[in-house]
């Protein structure tokens, strides 16, 4: 969890006086309601809500609008402390709760504005979607007023009950979920100062581009020649901006039914995110008329995002597509209103944005918008202008701030009943651009990217911010839905996606140049092939798979070191009959990737100096004050394995470091021996105690979980847990801070087309958001041993595992 919200949290205790009364507190604080009948007037009709054994609501209603009110008083029920923090987060609230320590993270979202173009977006939607979102809304706010008295623990902490919940709260979420996804502005920046540090020639060296051995998504076989892209004109100056993004990556494939058991398909998703407590997903089962589907949803938004009906079956991965554009604006010295833009001067949108702050007096934000956007660094305010200087006034032009609509389309799908119909869903969802897999109980298998994808001119690469003022680099609207990557039961038989490369270079657009590497997507696609007929239980194991293709390509290296000690000797032992498998367990694993990350950041400094904030920018360090990883993230491995083949020392021939390495060979052995120093500083001089999972470890960590109090409380772990960024069970960590874990599977799903009933899902820690529920934290341990539960789909085997059973019911006559 990011510094500055563990020195915001740390006021928590004063705000409650909670030190010694916090199991009381959870005592007599809501705990979620499974059993009884409750009258709303708001209901048209009854809803049954059952809960089974593993806490997931199975939603029985009579008409839309009871469905989804149903599904809106459970969300809030279940977590609506986590829909509070995501809201003001996405609206730069977080001041007026506590106090000045959250104001610049405020200010940066205000300046962002998604709060903005979320009320703006209402006003668009379909009459349909207002109405379902109406519901929705509705559902949510009965719960809120009739437990005002009785609301979760964190709000008694931070004294402060929620606000009602709005249609734009909704919207605000998906733009929210559209951020933490995109982030090719902060690659920009990255670039941007690489080059003005390094040099363009320099900084060209760093692009690694794709791997051609690497698989494409489509269209299957068609190898890709890799690029070293060139550099834009280096900028002037470029500053550290603040935000919360994070680029997610996911792994999904689908085989059709000539590769089954079962002769039909199977469909398997595990998106990657960040691991909190609770967790970012809520399982739920929608039934109405002709509305069945089961899944994973978002707290906050109605509907089932990935799962299954009873016709077919879909899952996400994150497209890593440019979706995001920087702009240095020239502003009037003479008027602070206006920019200029081809020769004239236009007038930007002014909002005066006030910000509350707990036990202070507001602060206002003066945003600027200009027609590429808003200024999302700091500006003098009006008042002011002339008199100090702000930042290079950078504009940010971002699909999610001009639509946002895949609540609507995730509303299509959910009723979807084969591929046309799927597809013409898909035709809605904009934000963020996703590679959906797709399956039916037809036997047919296919895949689309969808979402908004910008047309730039002559196919430019947006690799850096770009001037505002010429007009050469707008955009000309976007890829047609038509004309996006997309595939129908293709003769390969399945198809998989791991945020990789879609396309070859002949594909007319420009989608995007920072694509994770293919590491996930061989591997997944290696394990589909080299089997006979696949059953649920083998697409288990391959979510389970810890293996590291790059450990092939990097442990020859260690070995070819010439060992001096008896350490380094017995640590090349190990290596040598090491199975490139990234267990807990492993000690082979911990001196690989500690070598590694050694490695890494010796060639590094060679070319770009001791710069350590740089760096760890370009290895994939959020540098913003909420961000945990960017889009460079993984994307220097497949560089060093192609600069350790060429072994050219002239890499380190301008060695900027004062007594760094001069050679390749001097590289590996430093990194070698210093790899082993920490190892032995860390876990003592007996090797047989440096397993791989006591210096990698995962915590689901809560936003109150800071504080000391209330950190057995909320939180859960650490954990020893296996994998790396490159594995299919994915355990990434930011190099700024290499024993913790921050983004992992964090939903599981396996669904067979051939028996609904034999389908799997899993996400953890838990359903429930209230400390004090067992179903806060009981899927930890089925979550690391990979073992998922039954995804319960038909009402009799729901009543044979029934917790309870709720029945809300409209007035009595």
């Amino acid at each position: 969890m990011a510094s500055w919200w563990r020195k915001t949290i740390q006021t928590a205790e004063d705000l409650a006086g909670f030190a010694s009364g916090s199991f009381n507190l959870l005592s007599r604080c809501a705990r979620p309601q499974k059993q009884g009948t409750l009258h709303f007037a708001e209901l048209h009709d009854s809803v049954e809500i059952i809960t089974d054994h593993y806490g997931v609501p199975h939603i029985y209603a009579r008409n839309e609008d009871d469905l989804f009110f149903a599904q809106g008083f459970i969300h809030a029920q279940e977590r609506l402390w986590q829909m509070e923090l995501n809201r003001r987060i996405g609206a730069g609230r977080l001041s007026e709760i506590v106090g000045p320590v959250a104001l610049e993270v405020d200010r940066f979202s205000r300046r962002l504005g998604m709060h903005r173009s979320a009320l703006e977006g209402v006003q668009q939607l379909p009459e349909q979607m207002k109405q379902i979102l109406t519901a929705y809304v509705l559902g949510v706010n009965t719960y809120i007023k009739h437990h005002q008295r009785q609301l979760p623990a964190e709000f008694a902490i931070l004294r402060f009950r929620p606000d009602p919940w709005r249609l734009a709260d909704c919207l605000q979420w998906g733009k929210m979920i559209g951020w933490n996804l995109s982030g090719n502005w902060e690659t920009e920046l990255t670039r941007a100062r690489l080059v003005a540090s390094i040099g363009v020639e320099r900084a060209a060296k760093l692009e690694a581009g794709y791997d051609p051995a690497h698989p494409l998504i489509i269209p299957p076989g068609v190898a890709y020649q890799g690029i070293n892209p060139g550099l834009l004109d280096q900028y002037e100056r470029i500053k550290e901006l603040t935000g919360f993004g994070m680029m997610g990556g996911s792994n999904n494939w689908v085989v059709d039914g000539t590769m089954t058991t079962t002769g039909l398909p199977i469909l398997c998703n595990d998106p990657h995110l960040g691991q909190a407590a609770p967790s970012i997903w809520f399982e739920c089962h929608l039934n109405m008329g002709d509305l069945d589907v089961v899944g994973a949803s978002f707290p906050g938004s109605p509907g089932v995002v990935i799962g299954h009906n009873r016709h077919i079956a879909w899952g996400v991965t994150n497209a890593v597509s440019d979706v995001q554009d920087l702009y240095i604006e020239k502003f009037n010295p003479d008027n602070p209103n206006q920019y200029e833009y081809q020769g004239q001067w236009e007038n930007a949108k002014v909002y005066r944005e006030y910000i509350k702050i707990k036990g202070e007096e507001p602060v206002v934000e003066d945003v600027r918008v200009t027609r590429h956007g808003p200024i999302i660094t700091k500006m003098p305010p009006l008042e002011n202008m002339g008199e100090e200087k702000g930042e290079l006034p950078l504009a940010l032009r971002w699909t999610g701030l001009e639509q946002c609509n895949i609540a609507w389309a995730v509303q299509k799908i959910n009723r979807a009943t084969n591929w046309d119909e799927f597809r013409e869903g898909l035709r809605d969802w904009d934000v963020p651009p996703q590679n959906f897999v797709y399956a039916d109980r037809q036997g047919n298998i296919g895949y689309v990217m969808a979402g908004s994808i910008p047309i730039r001119p002559q196919q430019q690469q947006a690799l850096l911010p770009s001037p505002g003022w010429t007009g050469e680099y707008e955009w000309q609207g976007y890829i047609p839905f038509d004309e996006l990557p997309q595939t129908f039961n293709p003769e390969q038989h399945f198809i998989a996606t791991a945020n990789n490369r879609v396309i070859d270079d002949n594909y007319p657009y420009y989608i995007s140049n920072e694509w994770l590497n293919g590491y996930r997507a061989q591997r997944i696609r290696d394990l589909l092939t080299s089997s006979g007929k696949l059953t649920p239980a083998d697409m288990a194991r391959i979510q389970a798979d810890q293996y590291s293709l790059p450990a092939e390509e990097f442990v020859p290296y260690i070995l070819s070191i010439e060992p001096r000690t008896p350490h380094e000797r017995a640590a090349q032992d190990i290596l040598r009959t090491w199975d490139h498998v990234l267990s807990p367990e492993s000690i082979g694993a911990a001196i690989y990737t500690t070598f590694l990350r050694k490695l890494t950041r010796l060639v590094l400094d060679a070319l770009v100096g001791e710069d350590q904030e740089l760096i760890n920018s370009y290895l994939g360090v959020g540098a913003t004050i909420m961000a945990t990883l960017n889009g460079y993230a993984s994307r220097e491995r497949p560089l060093l394995i192609r600069l350790l083949k060429e072994h050219d020392d002239d890499w380190f021939a301008e060695n900027p470091m004062r007594n760094g390495p001069h050679s390749w060979s001097e590289a590996l052995r430093a990194a070698f021996e210093a790899a082993l120093g920490e190892l032995r500083d860390k876990r003592g001089e007996n090797l047989l105690n440096w397993q791989y999972g006591s210096i990698h470890r995962m915590t689901y960590n809560h936003a109150l979980g800071s504080v000391k109090a209330l950190e057995k409380i909320f939180n859960r772990g650490p954990y020893a847990v296996g994998g790396d960024i490159d594995t299919v069970n994915m355990g990434t960590v930011s190099p700024a801070e290499p024993e913790t874990v921050i983004t992992v599977p964090s939903y599981r799903q396996i669904v067979d087309l051939a028996d609904l009933s034999h389908s799997l899902s899993g996400h953890a820690p838990g359903q429930s958001g209230h400390a004090n529920s067992e179903h806060y934290d009981d899927f930890i341990q089925m979550w690391l041993d990979v073992r998922h539960h039954p995804m319960l789909f038909e009402r009799k085997h729901i009543e044979t595992l029934t917790e309870g059973t709720l029945i809300l019911h409209p007035p009595h006559p």
